[in-house]
């Protein structure tokens, strides 16, 4: 794996994530009438609402913590395993924001 792919995918990640967290933060205000202010709070949230099912929540909380730890991608072991799993976090992201849609 060239390390320039790696690290150009695991930047885009944490901007898709920031995007994906603030849209269901905008969601559970709006429709839900739901005030979060965190990433792992409105996960959680997402969860009772039905938005998410315990083992995407469970996944979208992981990738939170993997969300705080890019800033060490220098950290060669890190930045694998983090790239490791930006597939199951794109499928992941991709269902959370259908399941936004589908409801507004």
């Amino acid at each position: 794996m060239n390390d320039i792919i790696r690290d150009a995918a695991i930047q885009r990640f944490e901007f898709t994530f920031e995007a994906s967290w603030k849209a269901a933060k905008q969601y559970l205000f709006d429709i839900e009438g739901l005030d979060i202010g965190s990433p792992k709070g409105v996960i959680r949230s997402s969860r009772e609402v039905g938005l998410l099912s315990d083992d995407e929540t469970i996944l979208a909380l992981k990738m939170v913590d993997h969300r705080n730890l890019t800033v060490y991608t220098y950290n060669e072991e890190l930045s694998i395993e983090i790239f490791q799993q930006l597939t199951n976090y794109l499928d992941l992201i991709g269902k959370w924001l259908k399941q936004i849609k589908e409801r507004c």
